[in-house]
């Protein structure tokens, strides 16, 4: 499996060798796009100077150097490398594997096992690299697309120190596709604003940028191609999104967060972003009710029915029409009055109702179908707010025992700056009514 880097030309290299793998580098110091790990501030660098490597998961996408710079680290601390696959391998691989680290540990050498897509490992599987982790006779390095802390063992994580590797932007793709055309001897047969296209293709993958560029150096073109007939012989490499992994998380954090933060614009990108890497409607539609219920609430109560409403017009229109009508509400929700009072107040009448267990309410307001309740007192001195001036009694609805809280504080936007009038003024009233 090969990655990204940035090295000098391999001299005499077969030129029917992958190109990425003709540009391998052979320094940590020629890896492309992550200086902010390898750098001399870097964790990776920190620990390289100091001679003290510890065990680590490299987390980040496809093509960002994961597996050149595990085999680099294994070089530059002297140590045997060796890799496996967890898609591919099982309990009698890594047994081989683990006697073969035992020995050369016994001859005096380390070893740094790689282990590729980590996270398909079960617990029993992830387990079994303990005792030899601590024992000294493997150092693991394991890569993995996904979030480490939802996919593997804590007591692996305990163990590793997690290393975050970042998606290339165009800069670092430039250069890597600058040392490409070195190692080729030639440029690339593109326009710049072509070149800077075939760049967008590769979406941060810099194995994807170095398929692509051995592509468009094999055709045989009498003059440099602009973007029109780039994408005419190209087909854009789609969007990295997995509907139940890290990428469905992250795109729907940014949406609901683009909604708070009042940014339309940027909420429909996300919008259509999870659209495009084929997110189920049905799932925005659910959450966009979810964040008019949780972000907007009673400062537009009308966000709520026009949620259901949107909802409710997709399913009888279906893909592609209804979507519009889901747009329509990303709009809507975005630019509509913020308040989490209501979810505030639910949240702490929740946590009072756990602190005061099973306190009675008052017997005032108990209903009294008995004798016998009549007798104890339910429901005396109950007095109807219909019949008190302003039709509002101030009388106490809470349990004889417990202090008056306020849980709901509504805001001074949208509808709850109307809200906020009454609560202020039956509050008045209240102390009124009770001297």
């Amino acid at each position: 499996m090969s990655d990204l880097f940035d090295s000098q030309p391999a001299k005499e290299a077969p030129s029917h060798r992958p190109l990425a793998d003709r540009i391998r580098p052979q320094h940590l110091s020629e890896v492309i796009g992550q200086e902010h790990v390898l750098g001399p501030e870097g964790p990776l660098g920190a620990m390289l100077a100091a001679g003290s490597l510890s065990s680590l998961i490299l987390w980040g996408p496809p093509g960002v150097g994961k597996t050149t710079i595990a085999r680099l680290l294994a070089s530059e601390t002297d140590r045997s490398f060796v890799q496996i696959s967890a898609i591919f391998s099982g309990v009698p691989e890594l047994r081989k594997v683990f006697e073969a680290a035992k020995l050369r540990f016994r001859q005096g050498r380390g070893t740094l096992l790689f282990v590729d897509e980590i996270h398909r490992f079960n617990k029993a599987q992830q387990d079994s690299f303990l005792p030899h982790m601590e024992d000294g006779t493997i150092l693991l390095v394991g890569a993995t697309t996904e979030n480490p802390s939802f996919e593997l063992n804590a007591a692996v994580l305990s163990r590793a120190q997690v290393i975050v590797l970042e998606r290339l932007n165009l800069a670092s793709l430039e250069r890597l596709a600058q040392r490409a055309e070195q190692t080729l001897g030639r440029a690339l047969p593109l326009k710049a604003p072509a070149r800077e296209a075939l760049l967008e293709m590769a979406d941060g993958d810099g194995r994807a940028l170095l398929n692509l560029i051995e592509q468009v150096m094999a055709w045989k073109v009498a003059a440099p191609l602009d973007t029109q007939a780039l994408s005419a012989r190209l087909m854009r490499r789609a969007a990295k999104y997995d509907k139940s992994g890290d990428e469905h998380y992250n795109l729907i954090s940014a949406l609901h967060k683009s909604v708070r933060g009042s940014d339309p614009d940027a909420a429909l990108y996300w919008f259509a972003r999870m659209l495009e890497g084929g997110e189920d409607p049905r799932y925005l539609a659910r959450r966009f009710v979810r964040m008019a219920v949780e972000d907007i609430g009673l400062a537009d109560p009308q966000a709520q029915t026009h949620a259901l409403h949107a909802w409710e017009i997709y399913e009888r229109l279906g893909s592609p029409e209804g979507e519009l009508a889901l747009a329509q509400t990303v709009v809507y929700l975005a630019l509509a009055p913020k308040s989490n009072a209501g979810y505030v107040a639910y949240k702490a009448a929740r946590d009072g109702a756990r602190k005061t267990g099973s306190e009675p309410p008052p017997k005032h307001i108990l209903n009294a179908p008995t004798r016998l309740m009549e007798e104890q007192g339910y429901g005396a001195g109950y007095a109807y707010d219909h019949d008190a001036e302003d039709g509002f009694s101030g009388q106490n609805y809470f349990p004889d025992t417990m202090k008056r809280p306020v849980y709901y504080n509504p805001v001074e936007r949208g509808f709850e700056r109307e809200l906020k009038k009454r609560v202020e003024w039956f509050a008045k009233l209240r102390d009124k009514r009770n001297g």
